[in-house]
């Protein structure tokens, strides 16, 4: 009995998922209770981070153009692009609509009666000019980086898969003679999965330092005065993930609940670093080893962190109306669906910059008028704990926006799914090589 006990135990802290969930716990503890300790433990949070964030690019570059010239296809590809970009705009406009309707029922600013004056307009100055700079004209040309060089230096997951998707179809024009550059992209992707999985082992020191120095630096106590609205918006994230993302699901035969547990290590990962990038590189592999094809994972994935933000959507539908509220500036059904409008262009940027949810809210305030902008400060002490809800949706939502493209499009090997979800799938198979799953 003891034996047995103890091979239990022994199973479960070999498991990436335990040990990245008790380092969260500890994180959380560790800055609590001594919030300097935490904060100096940041190095290992932006570390972690910053070994993903380098593998990337080429993760993107190898899974996109071996999939495409393998695809052999174009029209196919052209018609996936077409399909996924449908998709991603029905689902983040009812995310919006949804996080209106929510901001509407529960009110979460009002009696908050905040004066504009009393407000720290500084701390959000770097916020106010970021967000003049992400007009919907500034996103499109940013997609083409100014030389093929560029856009694997400055990392830009738009201008990456851009660059990865016309090299992929001039090899699979060329056919044969292209043969050779494409097996050797295929090989060097499945080194980079490789090294991927090795980095991953580091995923529970990460989630350490990022959490410590996040309840370190921020503080629990900074949640009480706006808890009404982080109630709303992780409880609004909640419900859309089981009851819209969930419909989804059914549709394509599957349950979000045994998808979401599939990709449990992701969520934790994204939970404790706060950067939904942080998990693209598995989210990549896992999609592959679920069924989806691998040319159909390497360009929807990529995209939706672009233009497929659910969670950013919510929060910043529900983010304005609390700002209305609580700064008692009523707005009318026609500056609502005006600001929906905008909020249509300007969440599609999310992704390009720095604390993007945080920068796009700022671009649409400036872009309506309706709201001052000085608004911001109210949300800058929670904004970082509401990321992590914001980057787990995203992530949920990416993952099923995969599922149900590759069945849209006929590449889900549904059988496979099944057999995966219901747990048959034997090792993680994040942490192996990406030749050893579905190819393309």
């Amino acid at each position: 009995m003891v034996r047995r006990v103890v091979n239990t135990a022994t199973r479960l802290l070999r498991s990436l998922y335990v040990q990245v969930l008790l380092a969260v716990v500890a994180g959380a503890l560790l800055g609590h209770l001594s919030p300097h300790t935490g904060i100096a433990l940041r190095p290992l949070g932006e570390g972690f981070i910053k070994l993903v964030k380098m593998l990337i690019v080429p993760v993107v570059f190898t899974t996109v153009v071996s999939g495409i010239a393998k695809m052999g296809d174009l029209r196919k590809l052209g018609r996936l692009g077409a399909k996924a970009l449908i998709y991603f705009e029905v689902v983040t406009t009812c995310a919006l609509l949804i996080g209106l309707l929510i901001g509407k029922l529960v009110r979460p600013g009002a009696g908050l009666h905040v004066s504009v004056a009393s407000l720290d307009a500084k701390a959000i100055s770097g916020y106010i000019v970021a967000g003049k700079h992400l007009g919907a004209v500034d996103f499109v040309l940013n997609v083409i980086p100014a030389t093929l060089v560029d856009a694997f230096a400055k990392g830009d997951i738009l201008q990456v898969l851009l660059v990865s998707v016309l090299f992929g179809a001039a090899a699979a024009m060329i056919g044969e003679a292209a043969a050779p550059v494409v097996e050797l992209i295929d090989s060097a992707g499945q080194v980079f999965f490789r090294i991927v999985g090795l980095i991953m082992r580091l995923a529970p020191i990460g989630a350490l330092g990022a959490m410590a120095f996040t309840v370190g630096q921020y503080g629990v106590g900074t949640l009480v005065g706006l808890a009404k609205l982080m109630i709303a918006f992780y409880a609004t994230s909640a419900l859309f993930v089981l009851l819209f993302l969930g419909a989804i699901a059914r549709r394509c035969g599957f349950g979000i609940v045994a998808f979401v547990r599939y990709i449990r290590e992701e969520i934790l990962i994204v939970l404790a670093t706060s950067s939904s990038e942080s998990a693209l590189p598995r989210l990549i592999t896992k999609m592959e080893a679920l069924g989806c094809r691998r040319a159909v994972a390497g360009v929807v994935i990529p995209m939706g962190y672009s233009f497929n933000l659910d969670g950013t959507s919510i929060y910043l539908t529900l983010a304005t109306l609390f700002l209305s509220q609580a700064l008692d500036v009523p707005l009318g059904i026609g500056q609502e669906i005006g600001l929906l409008a905008i909020l249509l262009l300007t969440s599609k940027g999310a992704a390009a910059v720095t604390g993007g949810g945080f920068i796009t809210l700022a671009a649409t305030l400036s872009a309506t008028g309706t709201l001052p902008v000085e608004g911001l400060a109210l949300l800058l002490g929670v904004d970082r704990f509401m990321s992590e809800a914001r980057a787990i949706t995203n992530l949920i939502g990416n993952g099923v926006a995969t599922v149900a493209l590759a069945r849209w499009e006929g590449d889900l090997d549904t059988e496979k799914m099944r057999r995966v979800l219901s747990g048959g799938a034997g090792a993680d198979p994040a942490l192996r090589p990406a030749a050893a799953d579905v190819k393309g």
